[in-house]
């Protein structure tokens, strides 16, 4: 299959990361099929594409003309029928295996045979996902960033049995959408949180011995590795609890001590201080 056959794009879930991949499609020209389960979930996603891309208007980085090309692009629909016509359907669900798996299962019983069934994921197996479809050498993964329109990254994840050809036609898709794709085998945490996660909860084991102050951690790797933000202070703004969740998950599957949770962690979660979002965490919000 050649790499021009994608040109329409379904997304199912309109949510942050649905819509940010549908305002990066549209932007570049492609047609997206965006489905959610209530009208209002649509309405909300289309509003949050039209706001993001009114900044980019008075940023001038598009036209007014640019913008409504984009929107006119994107068709709202809490229907799986409507995406019969995709040649890739990036599933971009919450993080929930269950979830997905009923998702995938019921949109490759109405994907057409050449289609490429692609999930958002940033830490769920690649293959076993594709295991639970008809079309396990078409499926792959598509991790992108938040926020989806500002972020160059998207880790394509090739699951066991994933084909070649899809691969290249999801990475020249990615390009075509101005990103800087790489290629990733499926492995917990992929590339980027592989590395991250691990990073924070070491800052944390630093915390807790007591070696230097949160402030002065934070401030050594930005200024030290040139981070745009310390450890502790992302730990913060992704949420202590995901932090957590993310390590427990490497403890157990790889079964190695590396990946141990630091306790202080473990502490901070059970006290409810998971970070900005309850206005308390390394720091006070």
């Amino acid at each position: 299959m050649s790499t021009q056959t994608i040109e329409v794009i379904g997304i199912v879930g309109a949510g942050t990361m649905g819509n940010g991949i549908a305002q990066a499609c549209a932007v570049k020209g492609l047609k997206v099929v965006m489905v959610d389960i209530s009208e209002a979930a649509v309405a909300k996603g289309i509003a949050t594409v039209s706001g993001s891309l009114d900044r980019l208007v008075k940023k001038e980085k598009i036209t007014a003309d640019d913008k409504a090309a984009a929107l006119a692009l994107i068709q709202g629909s809490t229907s799986y029928d409507d995406l019969k016509s995709a040649d890739l359907i990036i599933e971009a669900a919450t993080e929930n295996e269950a979830l997905k798996v009923k998702i995938l299962q019921q949109l490759d019983g109405l994907m057409a045979e050449h289609a490429i069934l692609a999930t958002n994921t940033s830490s769920i197996s690649i293959t076993k996902l594709a295991a639970v479809t008809k079309r396990a050498d078409r499926f792959i993964g598509m991790h992108f960033f938040n926020p989806v329109p500002m972020m160059a990254l998207v880790e394509i994840i090739r699951g066991l049995q994933t084909s070649d050809a899809t691969h290249d036609a999801v990475k020249a898709m990615a390009e075509r959408l101005g990103k800087s794709p790489i290629t990733v085998k499926n492995a917990p945490g992929f590339v980027v949180n592989r590395i991250l996660v691990p990073m924070i909860n070491e800052a944390f084991f630093v915390l807790a011995e007591g070696l230097s102050t949160p402030e002065d951690i934070d401030a050594g790797m930005k200024l030290g590795c040139n981070h745009p933000i310390g450890p502790l202070a992302l730990a913060d703004m992704v949420g202590l609890d995901v932090c957590l969740a993310v390590m427990n998950v490497y403890f157990e599957e790889f079964a190695d001590s590396k990946y141990r949770p630091c306790p202080l962690l473990k502490e901070m979660v059970a006290a409810g201080f998971l970070g900005r979002k309850t206005g308390k965490g390394v720091y006070t919000y």
